[in-house]
C-alpha cells in the first residue's frame, strides 16, 4: 500500500527494526493495534489494520530496513508516544525502545526539540524528562512510576549492578536507590518457578547481608500498587536508621566490569561482548 514517499512507523517500525516489546497489542485484552503508514498527504486511504498518518515527514526520516521502507526508529517512537493514550503508556514505549537500542535519551531529545507545535509534544517532553535507558520490561517501567509518583520517593536507578566493597557482583536489583541502598523488585509469575525461586531467595539473602533493604512488587499490585507503596516507605524508614558509611556494598563496578546501562555503551560492544554482557537481559524479555 505504500506510495512512492512514505514508510512504516509507530510500534510496527520499532518491531522491525527489533523493538522486541513491541508486539502491536494493547490493553488487558490483547486488542491488536493498526500499522501506522507515514506518508504526509492522504495520497492512500484508512482501512482495517491500517492508519495513515498525514504529519510532517522529512525525507531523512525514511530509510529502507529489511526490504521495507519505514521511518526512523526516532521518528517512529516519537509519534508513538505523542499519540500515546497516557504519559504512563508513552514512557514505558521509550523505555522499551531503549531496551532494544533502537533510540537514546539524547536522540529522542534532539528530535523533539525540532518539533515544536507539534500533536503531542509536550507529552514527548515530559518523557525526555522521565526515560530511562536500562529498565528491562515494561512491569518494570510502571514500578519505577509508582515509585515516584504514587510513592513520592526519589527516582530509582534501573538494572544496576551492586558490588561488595572487595568487587565481587552481589546482583541487579530491578530498581535502587543509591543513597538509602532500598532495592525493588518485580516479581511475575515467572519468578515461581522452582529453579527461578530458589535463584531469587539466593540473591535476597546476599542483598540483605550486605545491608539493602529489599522490596517486592507482584503481578496483581500494577492495577493496585497501594500495598507495595506502603512496603515501600516501610523499607524507607528502616534503611534512614542505618549510617551510610557502614555500607559494605558499592555501586562503583570494579576496573574489569563492562558497563552497559546506556544505549551508547550497549552500542559500543561488539558481537561477542553483546553475547557474554547481554545475554541476562535477553533470558528478562
Amino acid at each position: 500500500m505504500l506510495p512512492a514517499y512514505g514508510g512504516v512507523s509507530g510500534w510496527a517500525c520499532l518491531r522491525w527494526r527489533g523493538g522486541e516489546w513491541f508486539d502491536g497489542t494493547a490493553g488487558r485484552d490483547q486488542d491488536l493495534r493498526p500499522v501506522v503508514l507515514a506518508t504526509m498527504d492522504s495520497s492512500i486511504r484508512r482501512q482495517p489494520g491500517i492508519e495513515i498518518s498525514e504529519e510532517r515527514l522529512a525525507p531523512e526520516q525514511l530509510t529502507p530496513y529489511a526490504g521495507l521502507m519505514t521511518t526512523t526508529e526516532s521518528y517512529a517512537l516519537l509519534f508513538e508516544i505523542r499519540h500515546a493514550r497516557t504519559l504512563g503508556l508513552a514512557v514505558v514505549a521509550a523505555d522499551m525502545a531503549a531496551f532494544s537500542d533502537l533510540v537514546s535519551r539524547a536522540e529522542l531529545a534532539a528530535l523533539v526539540a525540532q518539533c515544536a507545535g507539534w500533536v503531542g509534544i509536550g507529552q514527548a517532553r515530559r518523557v525526555v524528562e522521565l526515560m530511562e535507558e536500562n529498565a528491562w520490561s515494561p512491569a518494570e517501567v510502571v514500578m519505577r512510576r509508582v515509585w515516584t509518583a504514587d510513592a513520592g520517593l526519589p527516582r530509582p536507578l534501573c538494572n544496576r549492578p551492586v558490588f561488595d566493597l572487595g568487587g565481587r557482583l552481589l546482583g541487579t536489583p530491578d530498581l535502587l536507590d543509591p543513597e538509602t541502598g532500598v532495592a525493588g523488585e518485580y516479581d511475575s509469575e515467572l519468578h515461581l518457578e522452582r529453579s527461578r525461586r530458589r535463584r531469587d531467595v539466593e540473591r535476597e539473602g546476599l542483598f540483605r547481608a550486605a545491608g539493602l533493604e529489599t522490596v517486592a512488587m507482584v503481578t496483581g499490585e500494577l492495577a493496585d500498587p497501594w500495598s507495595f507503596v506502603d512496603r515501600l516507605r516501610a523499607a524507607y524508614a528502616r534503611a534512614q536508621r542505618r549510617p551510610a558509611a557502614d555500607r559494605p556494598w558499592t555501586i562503583t563496578p570494579p576496573a574489569w566490569w563492562t558497563p552497559t546501562w546506556t544505549v551508547e555503551q550497549r552500542r559500543a560492544l561488539t558481537a561477542d561482548q553483546r553475547e557474554v554482557w547481554l545475554r541476562h537481559r535477553r533470558l528478562a524479555g
